[in-house]
């Protein structure tokens, strides 16, 4: 294997946006990567994706156009009818300092994931490598694939999703759990008059729905969604246009437009979604994870894409200049990137989970109530400001070295 240096080897076990993110991170600070994705090539599974400014920021600095990335948007939250509760705000100062309009962007995640990989050079990833585990030593680790093959290198991460093989046998049973919820993630071709710029997340008492302009390989269209209650091993319906058909009886338009400008046999996704209970540490030895490994995010984040996509940056910065033979040097750096991350993603996680309950698992009565107040004060638009937009606004001021001067 060329270009393996000691010290300088990292394996990245799956092949995801996470995984990418991580290789274009440590390659930018000169150490040898090889990704190892178990499917005979690296892909975006799902529809469209909301990627936030300093998710861009970060694909910016990897050497990623942002020209005709995605569709900038102005986010509205709304009830069934189309009552505007209300706009997201924009932090004016992110915006002078990052020169990214706005907080949100639609685009479809395969055209995304495409730029992404794009960026890598030949030879990185290796596909039809399914990691089923590892040997640690002193001073590396023995990476072993399902066809009987090994790697060693100095660090191994943990990039190869929710029922990650590495994740299980470093920290044990994740204890997977059902959020409640399943989600059904659509996209269509533009509408010309469905106003441009602007998205918006709808509920009514138990449903959600919303739609975002996007931008797939330049061009204009919408990614749409519904999110209705779920639990583990619920039937799937015979017929999911006219399950979803049924959802937005009564819907505010465009969501109806948009249903049916959609093919439902190929821009259609639906996930029953699963989450595992917050984890304090994503490190041990020589292992460390990233992404839904070590963090599955519920769609109420939205955010799933960009978290794996910052963790890369921020683990590859923590480990910057770092003799990965070294133990003690590279358990620091896991500690660093912890102390950045770990807090922060859980506290989102646990706002995503505590609003996908909030609006779908409240009894009738409460939910009304809950309308009301959303309705007609700004408890909402405080929560929201404090939970979500806040923290965020706060660690993309703190990313300096992306900052536009």
């Amino acid at each position: 294997m060329s270009n393996w240096r000691p010290g300088k080897r990292v394996a990245i076990a799956g092949g995801g946006p996470g995984a990418i993110s991580t290789a274009l991170a440590f390659l930018k600070h000169g150490y040898d990567v090889r990704v190892f994705e178990r499917q005979p090539e690296c892909r975006a599974i799902g529809g469209a994706v909301l990627l936030s400014t300093p998710v861009l920021a970060i694909l910016r600095s990897y050497g990623m156009s942002l020209e005709n990335v995605g569709s900038y948007t102005a986010t509205y939250f709304a009830n069934k009818w189309g009552r505007e509760r209300l706009q997201l705000p924009f932090n004016t100062e992110v915006e002078r300092r990052i020169r990214i309009k706005g907080w949100q962007y639609g685009v479809l995640r395969s055209s995304a994931f495409k730029k992404m990989l794009d960026l890598v050079p030949d030879g990185v990833v290796s596909c039809n490598h399914e990691v089923t585990g590892y040997n640690e030593h002193e001073d590396c680790v023995e990476v072993k694939f399902k066809n009987g093959s090994t790697v060693t290198a100095d660090i191994l991460i943990a990039a190869d999703g929710i029922r990650s093989a590495v994740s299980r046998q470093a920290f044990g049973d994740p204890k997977l759990f059902h959020t409640g919820i399943r989600l059904w993630l659509a996209w269509c071709d533009h509408i010309p008059d469905i106003p441009p710029n602007v998205g918006v997340i709808s509920h009514d008492w138990q449903y959600q729905t919303s739609f975002f302009p996007m931008l797939h390989d330049g061009k204009p269209g919408f990614e749409w969604w519904v999110v209705e209650p779920g639990w583990e091993g619920q039937p799937l319906p015979e017929d999911p246009k006219a399950h979803v058909s049924k959802i937005l009886e009564g819907w505010a338009q465009p969501m109806p437009r948009l249903l049916e400008a959609t093919d439902f046999d190929t821009q259609v996704y639906r996930w029953d979604i699963y989450n595992r209970p917050s984890m304090k540490k994503w490190s041990t030895g020589r292992i460390v994870g990233v992404g839904d490994a070590v963090h599955p995010v519920s769609p109420y984040a939205a955010y799933g894409m960009g978290m794996a996509i910052e963790d890369g940056y921020y683990l590859a910065k923590a480990l910057n200049g770092v003799d990965l033979r070294d133990v003690r040097a590279v358990s620091a750096g896991f500690e660093l990137y912890e102390a950045q991350r770990v807090d922060y993603v859980n506290h989102h996680m646990e706002f995503a989970r505590f609003s996908s309950s909030m609006f779908h698992s409240l009894p009738w009565p409460l939910a009304k109530l809950r309308d009301f107040i959303f309705d007609y004060t700004p408890v909402l638009k405080n929560l929201l400001r404090k939970q979500y937009l806040q923290k965020a606004e706060d660690e993309t001021m703190n990313l300096k070295e992306l900052h536009v001067f």
